[in-house]
């Protein structure tokens, strides 16, 4: 019998500093890298996470130290070349600042040094430029997303640009997004000591969860950046058994473990005109509603127009209602989503945030809620609901606040969507339900304390009453709560909806929050947080008195939701150029234009066909006023967008408003600080 030779093994090189960037971005390490500050900070950022080097930023070697220079000086050092890089990075001629240069120089040189290396310090010079490079890219990409002020005074044109390259690619990196996604962050961890603890403007994620980040005004008017009234709806009010029904055939393996999928259908139409009376009801107690929350699988998609209608007619700029689709298409399940809609410029923007786990029921949970009668205990009942990919929605609202929204079990669930909840660290994370009670002692409490506590984000639930009506665990008293709030100043609150109630509102103070960075940045309270301030239970009103916002009509949308990202972006950019470096205006609005080449070197699209109409019309008018007036050119602008006629695309007059909206939330800013001292 011939012998087959055992084929000889390959024996790899160990991996280098230059074979993980190839195997991450599939490039080369070139000097081209440094015009692109978040490609640098995904390159040392994905070494420094490879080799957990970045712990050498609080515990350096034995016998080296961390900051070079020393503490005293680094916080300035960097954000002097952060300033100079986002200039430079607008124009790339000439040489970058000396600090990121001389690292990137080093890091060049020391490509091959391998992984074990930089693990165990033994490079130690390597380390430094890592680290460095690292606090000057993070730094540099400073008010890209979600910061209060703004901390550069230059490079206004390169965090707009960056914002516009987010809303079309889910990425502030010019990489593929199936390598690897660099992301704005919010909220930092307040301890500990791991990757996320050495940024605080920017995080890497992989390619498994997509990405949006959207970018849309939603105010009222006179605020500042001081408080919102949200109205929770804990509907239905009232569940029935009969409103879960068993999948007809759906029930399988019935000799070992057998299981079905359910359908939630209630039987009770959606009530829009208790709705309304509700909010009568509430807006006795304030003067204005923000927002509306629903639960899980609350309203019917064919009533989300109508519904959004009405909250327009009052003032309501805020929606977010979990969907109830219905599919008749055979093999089809139907989708379960959280509806999220923005009102501005006279028409609503959606956003879609789908479920990912589907609900499961087994005999305890089925007994807890009292529904044998309708799907059999010994059955383990699936929710009948296709299982979409992976996906997370950012909405970047007014004044620095960032939303994200959940449905049920994917709170709870430790895969990549929690992941990059926890690295992005929004202001406010909601998650709608159907489920009991939400007592401290439950299972929502207990994963809203892990986010309130790392990196710092508030979390609201909110189930349905009719639910917390049918849990009634063996044991356990009867319960109201149907909201919970956890955020990391006060803590946890239950929230229960009261006799006689439809509905509870709870009114949201914005605080100064602060972001912290262990490579030993000096800590800025650039952020914001939240806290809730009061909680108001709300009865319907007896009778529905005429309001005097207008008609019940919206517009539809005039720019899909990257398109409204990308003027949101703009206009919040001319808003603070005005401010704080008139002297940039001219030429931010000049780059906002379609046709300009920055595009192009970016790889990105010339806008559609609405987007530059949008475009234009903001730069139209910022160039309609020219600075040297009587008044300052902002107020001279907002005056003419007040008395600007809705004439023309639809696309302009949503612009329009959209800078308008921007330029009164920095007035109001100002007037907040002015009383205030």
């Amino acid at each position: 019998m011939d012998v087959v030779p055992r084929p000889t093994r390959t024996v790899s090189p160990p991996p280098t500093i230059a074979s993980l960037w190839a195997e991450v971005s599939g490039d080369e390490m070139t000097d081209a890298t440094l015009e692109w500050p978040a490609d640098v900070f995904a390159l040392v950022g994905s070494v420094l996470g490879r080799t957990h080097a970045y712990r050498f930023a609080v515990s350096p070697p034995a016998g080296l130290h961390w900051p070079p220079g020393g503490a005293a000086s680094w916080n300035s050092t960097v954000c002097g070349a952060a300033e100079s890089w986002a200039a430079w990075a607008e124009a790339p001629e000439g040489p970058p600042p000396a600090l990121v240069a001389d690292a990137w120089a080093v890091l060049r040189d020391g490509a091959s040094a391998t992984l074990d290396d930089i693990a165990d310090g033994r490079n130690w010079a390597v380390c430094e430029a890592l680290l460095t490079l690292l606090a000057a890219s993070d730094e540099t990409c400073a008010g890209v997303a979600a910061a209060l002020d703004p901390v550069r005074e230059s490079g206004y044109r390169f965090r707009a640009r960056a914002d516009e390259l987010l809303s079309r690619t889910g990425s502030l990196s010019l990489l593929p997004t199936h390598r690897l996604r660099v992301l704005p962050k919010v909220r930092t961890p307040p301890g500990g000591i791991s990757f996320r603890s050495l940024s605080r403007y920017l995080c890497i994620r992989g390619p498994s969860v997509d990405v949006a980040w959207h970018k849309v005004p939603a105010r009222r008017s006179g605020l500042g950046q001081q408080q919102a009234n949200v109205l929770l709806m804990p509907w239905p009010l009232r569940v029935r058994q009969r409103d879960f029904r068993p999948l007809p055939g759906s029930v399988h393996r019935a000799e070992n473990e057998p299981f079905g999928v359910f359908e939630f259908a209630p039987t009770e139409g959606f009530d829009l005109d208790l709705v309304e009376r509700t909010l009568r009801g509430a807006l006795d107690e304030v003067d204005g509603v923000d927002a509306v929350i629903f639960p899980e699988s609350c309203v019917p998609v064919g009533d989300i127009e109508p519904l959004e209608a009405l909250l327009a007619h009052y003032g309501v700029t805020v929606l977010l209602a979990g969907a109830r689709e219905t599919t008749t298409t055979p093999g089809r399940l139907p989708a379960n989503w959280l509806h999220q809609g923005v009102h501005v410029g006279g028409c609503w923007a959606h956003y879609r945030q789908n479920k990912h786990h589907r609900w499961f029921l087994d005999e305890s949970q089925i007994n807890q809620y009292h529904l044998a009668g309708a799907l059999h205990p010994s059955v383990r009942w699936w929710e009948a609901m296709e299982v979409p990919r992976r996906s997370l929605q950012f909405l970047e609202l007014s004044e620095g606040l960032t939303l994200v929204t959940v449905v049920c079990e994917d709170l709870a669930r430790m895969d990549e969507v929690a992941e990059l909840i926890r690295d992005v660290g929004p202001t406010l994370v909601v998650t709608v339900l159907l489920d009991g009670p939400q007592l401290a002692t439950r299972w929502t409490a207990r994963y809203a304390g892990v986010l309130a506590d790392d990196p710092g984000t508030a979390v609201l639930t909110l189930t349905a009453h009719g639910m917390v009506e049918r849990s009634r665990p063996t044991g356990m008293p009867p319960s109201t709560v149907v909201a919970l709030w956890k955020d990391p100043t006060r803590g946890l609150r239950e929230i229960s909806l009261e006799p006689g109630a439809t509905g509870v509102l709870i009114s949201l103070a914005a605080t100064r929050a602060r972001r912290r960075v262990a490579d030993g940045r000096t800590p800025v309270d650039n952020a914001t947080g939240l806290m809730v301030a009061g909680v108001f239970p709300v009865a319907p009103a007896q009778e529905v008195v005429p309001h005097a916002g207008g008609e019940r009509t919206v517009t539809g949308a005039a720019l899909d939701a990257p398109d409204l990202t990308i003027v949101t972006a703009w206009s919040d950019a001319v808003a603070e150029a005005l401010e704080h470096a008139p002297e940039q205006v001219d030429a931010l609005v000049d780059d906002a234009r379609p046709g300009t080449p920055w595009r192009r070197d970016l790889g990105l699209p010339e806008p559609s066909e609405p987007l530059a109409e949008a475009l234009t019309a903001v730069a139209d008018i910022v160039e309609a006023v020219q600075p040297g007036g009587k008044v300052p050119r902002d107020a001279a602008i907002l005056a003419l967008l007040q008395t600007a006629s809705a004439d023309g695309p639809a696309a302009a007059s949503l612009a329009r408003a959209v800078l308008r909206s921007a330029l009164e939330a920095r007035q109001d800013a100002r007037a907040v600080i002015s009383r205030h001292g």
